[in-house]
Order: structure tokens, then C-alpha cells, then sequence
């Protein structure tokens, strides 16, 4: 019969909270949790590995006096109210921002080692820039035309080539729902949005795929504004409200501008201002969210902030109705979820062996013959 472990009770209780994972959820595998939490009995080494993987901690963790405390590396731009919500991070999200950091510190590493010169935007803005002027900056930078949205048939499309033109000027650019390519690990839109990780050579922007397409489309361009800054750090957007001061306002009006410039939106407001509704038409043309166009005509005075905030309250109401669902072809996922851009710079550095296909396979989280078809399809043979 093998032992039991007397591991504390709190430090259980903490891994399974830190995962976001109930009790009743786990109970189904670990029988005995409850006695465990209690103190009444401990469970063996076996049991104890195994509660380890299923609540995403590492083992030695669970020997310690008590919790570690465990920070993102990059600045937390969430509210107070945000955090709490999920709890300051799930192991989702610090696993994902480690992943991303690694990808930005390989890119870097190759790029400066290729002589490449720093991308001349990252870093170039301050706060005391007029957001609206750098948002028609990026506009013209990443080669956005006007009415450049209404042509795009709809949101997904507008999405991705809006994803692919920002890769297209140096900047990684990453949407995913998941952890890696872990389907059972999804990551929580009411956790967070999305992050930026600041680089003069190696920018990456990552927008949380579970989110509506909508809702990404902002992601993007507020992510954008933070690589003009050259201030990193992970978003959640209940700072859409009013009164909300500091550089994620600023990102959001870079973000606004940038997806929405002001002139147009005077003369497609006057075209629909007498709709009963028109925020729907405004969102099929600008394809954003119509809480993104109501802030929008809040901010530029044509509604008032009461219009706005009833506006807001209805739709956050629907939003927490409505589940994305995940899914279409592997290799077309990848496309978001590694990038052309990176994709290519790693995929030819392990075919000319200046990077071992280990290394590839673990930072891209394609291995073997998957790396090998993924890379066919971006027009690379590595054999």
C-alpha cells in the first residue's frame, strides 16, 4: 500500500482556486478532495502528481509553507474590478504570456544577429502625443485606405486581413482561444483581452481568440497603440467606460481613430443618425463592436454619456449571454496562432540549421510532421 503525503490543506485549496477549478468539478477524479482540503486524510504521491497536472501547477509547489506569489512579467493595465473577476491570473494566462516572451526573445535574438534595423515606429509616440495624430500615423503605416473596412465582406474577414497587414510592417501579431494549440486549456475573455509585449525589433500582439470577432478588431488596434508607445502590458476593456485617464485611454483613442477616423464617422453618423439603431449599421461598416461605435460618438459629443452608459449596460448584458465557439482546419488556425511572419523567420533558421528542430518545434508548439506540413503550406520545404 503506498503512503500517504501529509501536504497542507491551503496549499491544495490554493492550486485548485488559482485554476479556476471547483471542487465539485474536481471530485469527479479526486475522490477524496474534500478529506484532502480538510486535513482528514492525504492522498499518495500517485494521487498527488496527478492533482498537479489536473490543476496546472507545478508539483514541487505543493511541498511549499504556503502559496507562492506569482506576478506577470509585464505591467497588469486591468481594473481592480477586472482582476477579481478570475482572480489576479490563471495559469492560462501566465503560461501564455511566458510562450509569447519567449517567441519575442528568439525573434529578437535572430534579428539582431541578421543586422536588421529597429522598426523605426515601436517606442516613437509619448502620452503627451495627441492620440488622435498617432492613430492616423499607424493608419497610414500599416496601409489602411478609407473605407478600407466597408469593403471587407464581414468581421472574421476583416479580422484577418487586418492581423496579416500588421504582421506585413514587422509587428507579430497572434489570436488565440486556447493555450498553445491545448483545446481542453481556453482562455477567459472576462479575464483578459489581450497583451502587448514592446520591442524596437521583435513587437508581438496578442488578441484573445474567444472573443468576438467584433471585440478583436480592437484588440488589435488598441495592442498597436501600445507598440507605438513602446509600453507593454495585458488589457481587459471595462476601461471603455468613461472617466477612465492613463495610457489605456490613450491606446484608446489611438485605437479609435485608427479603426474609425473621425471625418468618416461624422458622415457615416449623418447618414444614419436617424435609424432607430445606428449603431448596427456604423458596425457593419467599421466592423467593430457597437459598444466600440456607441464610445465612439460619445467621445466625438453626438450622444451624451447617459445615452452611452444605458447603451453600454444593455449590450454587456447580451455579451454575457453569448458563449464564441472554437474549432475550423489545424493548419489554418496556425496562420493566427504562430503567424506568418514568425513562422517563416524560424522555420528557415532550423532548415539551415541555426536553430535546432527542438527548439522550433517548442517555441512554434507544432512538432514533427505537423511542422514540417505547416511549413509546406507557407511554401517551405525543409527536405
Amino acid at each position: 500500500m503506498m503512503s500517504a503525503v501529509p501536504v497542507k490543506p491551503k496549499l491544495l485549496i490554493w492550486a485548485r482556486e488559482h485554476a479556476g477549478i471547483t471542487q465539485d468539478a474536481l471530485v469527479i477524479k479526486f475522490k477524496n478532495l474534500p478529506e484532502w482540503e480538510r486535513g482528514s486524510a492525504y492522498p499518495t504521491f500517485k494521487q498527488l502528481e496527478a492533482f498537479a497536472r489536473a490543476v496546472r501547477v507545478p508539483f514541487g509547489y505543493l511541498f511549499l509553507n504556503s502559496p507562492p506569489e506569482e506576478r506577470l512579467p509585464i505591467p497588469d493595465f486591468r481594473t481592480v474590478s477586472e482582476k477579481e473577476k478570475r482572480g489576479d491570473m490563471s495559469p492560462d494566462l501566465m503560461d501564455t504570456v511566458h510562450a509569447m516572451l519567449r517567441r519575442q526573445r528568439w525573434l529578437h535574438e535572430y534579428l539582431t544577429g541578421q543586422k536588421v534595423e529597429p522598426l523605426f515606429f515601436a517606442g516613437s509616440a509619448h502620452l503627451t502625443d495627441p492620440p488622435d495624430m498617432v492613430g492616423r500615423e499607424m493608419r497610414k503605416i500599416v496601409g489602411i485606405g478609407d473605407g478600407w473596412a466597408a469593403t471587407v465582406a464581414n468581421q472574421d474577414v476583416a479580422v484577418n486581413q487586418l492581423r496579416r497587414m500588421i504582421e506585413k510592417i514587422g509587428v507579430m501579431a497572434v489570436i488565440n482561444g486556447v493555450v498553445g494549440n491545448n483545446t481542453h486549456r481556453q482562455l477567459k475573455v472576462e479575464e483578459f483581452r489581450g497583451f502587448a509585449l514592446a520591442d524596437p525589433y521583435a513587437p508581438l500582439i496578442f488578441v484573445n481568440g474567444r472573443d468576438a470577432k467584433s471585440a478583436q478588431m480592437f484588440t488589435l488596434a488598441h495592442e498597436l497603440a501600445h507598440i507605438w508607445l513602446g509600453k507593454e502590458g495585458i488589457s481587459g476593456f471595462e476601461h471603455l467606460l468613461p472617466d477612465s485617464m492613463g495610457t489605456e485611454a490613450w491606446c484608446n483613442q489611438a485605437a479609435a481613430e485608427f479603426l474609425m477616423p473621425s471625418n468618416e464617422f461624422y458622415r457615416k453618423w449623418r447618414q444614419f443618425s436617424q435609424e432607430r439603431v445606428p449603431y448596427e449599421p456604423l458596425k457593419q461598416f467599421f466592423k467593430v463592436s457597437p459598444v466600440v461605435i456607441a464610445r465612439r460618438a460619445m467621445d466625438l459629443d453626438l450622444i451624451d454619456r447617459d445615452q452611452f452608459l444605458v447603451f453600454y449596460q444593455g449590450q454587456t448584458k447580451q455579451q454575457g449571454q453569448k458563449k464564441r465557439m472554437s474549432g475550423g482546419d489545424f493548419y489554418n488556425n496556425q496562420n493566427a496562432r504562430v503567424g506568418k511572419y514568425f513562422a517563416t523567420h524560424i522555420i528557415s533558421a532550423a532548415k539551415g540549421g541555426e536553430i535546432g528542430f527542438k527548439e522550433a518545434y517548442d517555441l512554434t508548439g507544432l512538432y514533427g510532421g505537423t511542422f514540417q506540413t505547416y511549413a509546406e503550406r507557407l511554401g517551405i520545404r525543409i527536405r
